[in-house]
């Protein structure tokens, strides 16, 4: 929604500006939209290989959507962390088997849709618990196991991220080149009135204008938030890392969360009070 109205409030601050003392008509030269828009289009297309393209496409619907990572995401992730460990500290490691073997069958995982729905975050926990029920683990070697997955699953989730900021950072020169082919075009008709050349020179300068305006107004907004969520979606890991290492080290339960609590961002941390009662009303049911 924001990046809707930042669009909005940015076509108005150009395109609106110049509608007060200028006609519009004098932007609207066909050739040079079809020009710059087909470089850029192009050169992603050339640019890229055929998972990135997908991937990069594939992201942009999210960027209308709010953020799923919010604090009622992170109270249940840290509940149902929780509730595992307090099976395994109360009836044994053997007891979580049937829940990370079958986590859509598990009456624990069940509780828990929202993060059961993202495979990614699943498959890290349940592997690393699998690992912990196959027997004796090394805490160093496994967190370092873990720092691996997750800066693998950061580099790919910010390739979408990359791919629009090379697209921003070429527009610019795009539209040159489409401003320099306007020239050439007005010298080879250096004979006609001042009004038609002082036209196709204005046409010309419109590639310029198009490629500047596309880079920072528009597509450069779009590179950073996907690197903002590439950010905000790595998160989840750390926090998941923290409280099974903690668990690894003998911390008790209640210990273990408060782990993965502390290394969340401000704005979706719950209070320490907040998450206790939350975890007591929770098993009160």
């Amino acid at each position: 929604m924001f990046l809707i109205i930042g669009y909005v409030v940015i076509l108005l601050a150009s395109v609106g500006t110049y509608a007060i003392h200028g006609s519009l008509a004098a932007l609207w030269v066909p050739a040079e939209y079809i020009a710059i828009i087909g470089l850029v289009v192009g050169s992603f297309v050339a640019g890229n290989s055929m998972k990135v393209i997908k991937k990069t496409v594939g992201s942009l619907p999210s960027l209308l959507k709010g953020s799923k990572y919010t604090k009622t995401l992170y109270i249940d992730l840290l509940a149902m962390l929780f509730e595992i460990l307090a099976k395994v500290r109360k009836e044994g490691l053997m007891a979580i088997e049937a829940d990370v073997e079958n986590p859509d069958g598990s009456p624990i995982f069940s509780k828990y849709p929202d993060i059961v729905s993202d495979h990614h975050v699943l498959d890290f926990i349940t592997d690393y618990l699998r690992m912990m029920v196959g027997g004796n683990l090394n805490t160093l070697e496994i967190e370092a196991l873990m720092d691996m997955e997750i800066e693998t699953h950061h580099h790919e989730v910010e390739v979408p991220g990359h791919a629009m900021a090379k697209i921003a950072d070429g527009a610019p020169a795009f539209g040159i080149v489409v401003a320099v082919m306007g020239v050439v075009n007005v010298m080879g008709s250096v004979g006609q009135p001042p009004a038609v050349l002082g036209k196709m020179i204005g046409g010309a300068l419109v590639g310029t204008f198009l490629g500047i305006l596309l880079s920072y107004g528009f597509v450069s907004p779009i590179a950073n938030l996907l690197e903002q969520k590439a950010h905000e979606g790595s998160k989840i890991y750390q926090c998941i890392k923290v409280v099974l290492l903690a668990a690894m080290s003998g911390y008790a339960p209640q210990v273990a969360i408060e782990f993965g609590r502390k290394v969340l961002f401000s704005d979706v941390r719950p209070g320490f009070l907040e998450l206790e009662e939350e975890l007591k009303a929770r098993k009160g049911k």
